[in-house]
């Protein structure tokens, strides 16, 4: 009798291979879980036909009926805005304090980190205790610290504080001048685009050329000289196509200008000071993780401090603080979600809110919500993980 690598002999079931059992465990499994969820889903449907609630997207497009306190970039009208409006509304909403909380956490993160290590003890003190009360104190306290014993207890808005001759602060908010486009303006975008993509290149061919010569090119400053210079001089040939609106006391408050609403700041705030106490923990660790060798080397050839950590031990450490750093910038969009607490209006206060009360629609509605969060954190894990690929030691 012969016999297999796994020891079947030549006449012994097929069912005794290890291989086609685990087959055949696996197809079970997704009968059952299909089997389960068509049984799920029809249960539903009943049970709403049933109860007289109709399901479907139809709903998107019904009349909201209410008040939005918050409203960036659209129109909104509670008279003849929709639910989809509504939606629209929450996803602008929700992105606009997600990617301002994420880009100033990572910057409060970065300095607490380095600080972090200092060998001044006041100021490595001043870090330790920053990073200790704050992540150990529930998001959800801290937001409405922010919200009702800082915000909130600033002065009225007849006794706003003025700061120079156009900056209001009071509370309900920070008044400050507004651009309003007018034709033409379009170039300015535009030409703000093209002085990225033009860094962009630069980078890449400083790069090549430090490898080649080990000449350096400043590569930063650059790219800020044509981030300001571009637009300003697409902004002078197209005779500056805007004009600057400048918040004015009128009779019943501060008019005109843009209003940072304390709402916002008070999720802004909270979500970047919580989440950068984790990103300072990470920096501080992936700073540690570098050999001391490497400091000691940058020190013989006479490079400073400063430099040293900038070009050679921070760079190392970004391989170590890149994954666990995505996963705190996943939990600074997730945590958004408490806005609902201090009356923000993002997708879940409004959408998975009020829209859901009103219509009764929990399917549809939770469904839409949970995909909106779900695709953006697959698309920051995307990016992250391009960018830890990017930054990854290669081999040569």
């Amino acid at each position: 009798m012969t016999t297999d690598v796994q020891g079947l002999g030549a006449g012994d079931s097929k069912l005794r291979d290890p291989r086609v059992r685990a087959i055949i465990y696996q197809i079970l499994v997704i009968v059952l879980f299909v089997a389960f969820v068509a049984y799920v889903g029809s249960n539903t449907a009943e049970n709403l036909e049933k109860r007289g609630i109709a399901s479907g997207l139809g709903f998107l497009q019904q009349p909201s009926g209410f008040g939005i306190g918050i409203v960036l970039i659209m129109d909104y009208s509670s008279q003849t805005s929709t639910h989809f409006d509504v939606l629209l509304i929450g996803i602008i909403n929700t992105l606009a304090v997600s990617i301002s909380g994420i880009f100033l956490a990572t910057i409060i993160g970065f300095i607490f980190g380095v600080l972090r290590l200092s060998k001044n003890w006041v100021v490595n003190k001043i870090s330790a205790v920053y990073i200790e009360v704050v992540r150990n104190i529930p998001l959800l306290v801290q937001l409405l610290f922010w919200y009702f014993a800082v915000l909130g207890v600033l002065p009225l808005v007849k006794e706003s504080l003025q700061i120079g001759d156009n900056f209001y602060v009071n509370n309900r908010g920070i008044n400050f001048p507004s651009i309003i486009p007018s034709e033409g303006f379009w170039v300015i975008p535009v030409a703000l685009i093209l002085a990225i993509v033009i860094g962009v290149f630069i980078s890449k061919w400083a790069k090549k050329r430090q490898d080649l010569t080990g000449q350096t090119f400043p590569v930063f400053w650059t790219t800020v000289g044509l981030i300001i210079v571009l637009p300003t001089i697409a902004a002078l040939i197209m005779g500056l196509p805007y004009t600057i609106d400048y918040p004015n006391f009128g009779r019943f408050g501060i008019k005109g200008g843009w209003v940072l609403e304390p709402e916002f700041l008070a999720l802004w705030i909270g979500l970047s000071v919580y989440t950068g106490a984790f990103i300072a923990e990470i920096v501080r660790s992936g700073i540690n993780s570098v050999s001391h060798g490497q400091t000691e080397a940058a020190n013989s050839l006479g490079i400073r401090a400063g430099l040293a950590m900038r070009l050679v031990v921070l760079p190392q450490a970004l391989r170590v603080i890149v994954p666990p750093l995505t996963s705190q910038y996943l939990n600074l969009v997730k945590n958004s979600s408490l806005a609902t607490a201090i009356g923000y209006a993002d997708i879940t206060a409004i959408f998975a809110g009020t829209s859901l009360n009103q219509t009764g629609q929990a399917i549809e509605v939770i469904g839409i919500t949970m995909l909106f969060y779900l695709s953006i954190s697959l698309i920051i894990s995307m990016f992250m993980n391009w960018y830890n690929k990017r930054i990854a030691l290669v081999e040569r």
